[in-house]
């Protein structure tokens, strides 16, 4: 079958025949219809992820066909429309994940090819009112912005939110899940015009972290501070967020994409009894609630763009340079190309 693989790092994806095993007992084949892109993909090929196996077929988003399963399978899957949960090897604790976790992609093969075999309990039928793109891009950027938003900072009805850095996947997920749990959402943003498009989707607020004085503007805003906090660069500004929390709130990042390595005043956080918890991506259990609240509430991913597969070294580029809003959803086109 066809596939990307990703030979190196710094390596652009490349077309390639690679061979097509039958699934393993308790897995799954998926015959991808369509896959979506992370940072993470672009970190893997940037060299700079902490999990990295070359050569590999890249990926952890992907829906389709059920097509093949193996050994110990419930043959009823075949012909299933499905996504696929990408964390691989969580463990039995809601609290943690092993050491060992994580996603498709890298170091085992992923969802960039014309089909890919998975555990079978990896998988959880489509969506109904979701089409292939916008199901292709609900589950690693869905489940992580789940877990931070519901399982790890416990949002309830009417609390006030801040979401930071909106305008990716993950952060408009985070707005999205708060908004359907009930929370006031406010955000900030590097870009007027993504602000403007989260305040038409129901954000009561936001700030330009890009400009001096956006904390003050939030402060402003919600005079008593934040419930609940969703942040994933921890980067120079966390302090501000720290400021900005209320008393009991709850800081949750799930990422430090400006480098984690921070000095922090910890004197708010003693004495407004804040709470700052690390997440990342989520359980089984977080997963299926995802799924759940995604089919409940009708909540319809964001995405800024799907490209045909063959094409996806230009998606990486667009997200390389952050100009998404959404998440960007390759059609697969491998048989074809």
């Amino acid at each position: 079958m066809k596939a990307l693989l990703l030979r190196g790092p710094g390596e652009p994806l490349a077309l390639t025949d690679v061979p097509d095993v039958p699934p393993a007992a308790g897995e799954a084949t998926v015959a991808i219809r369509c896959a979506a892109l992370n940072h993470r993909d672009v970190w893997i090929q940037k060299g700079t992820y902490h999990v990295l196996k070359y050569p590999v077929v890249p990926g952890a988003d992907g829906a389709g066909v059920v097509t093949q399963v193996g050994e110990g399978v419930d043959p009823a899957w075949i012909g299933r429309e499905v996504i696929v949960n990408p964390g691989l090897g969580w463990g039995d604790s809601e609290v943690w994940a092993r050491n060992d976790f994580y996603p498709l992609g890298s170091p085992r093969d992923g969802t960039f090819a014309e089909r890919v075999n998975v555990p079978a309990v990896q998988l959880a039928p489509k969506p109904a009112h979701l089409d292939w793109a916008h199901a292709a891009a609900l589950p690693l950027s869905g489940v992580t912005a789940f877990r931070a938003v519901s399982s790890r900072a416990q949002l309830q009805a009417g609390e006030n939110v801040l979401v930071t850095g909106i305008g990716g996947g993950v952060a408009l997920f985070a707005m999205q899940f708060a908004l359907a749990l009930g929370g006031k959402v406010y955000a900030t943003s590097g870009s007027e015009e993504k602000a403007a498009r989260v305040r038409a989707m129901g954000v009561v607020g936001t700030a330009n972290y890009r400009e001096e004085g956006w904390a003050k503007k939030l402060r402003e805003q919600v005079p008593g501070g934040f419930d609940v906090i969703i942040d994933s660069a921890v980067g120079p500004g966390f302090q501000d967020l720290v400021n900005l929390a209320a008393l009991g709130g709850r800081i949750a990042f799930l990422g430090f994409t400006a480098g984690g390595d921070i000095q922090l005043d910890v004197r708010p956080i003693y004495r407004k009894q804040v709470s700052i918890l690390g997440t990342k991506m989520g359980s089984p259990r977080d997963f299926a609630q995802m799924v759940q609240l995604v089919e409940d509430k009708r909540i319809v991913p964001l995405v800024d763009r799907v490209m045909p597969l063959s094409r996806a070294n230009e998606g990486y580029a667009v997200v390389d340079r952050g100009e998404q809003f959404g998440k960007v959803v390759f059609e697969n086109d491998l048989a074809r190309a």
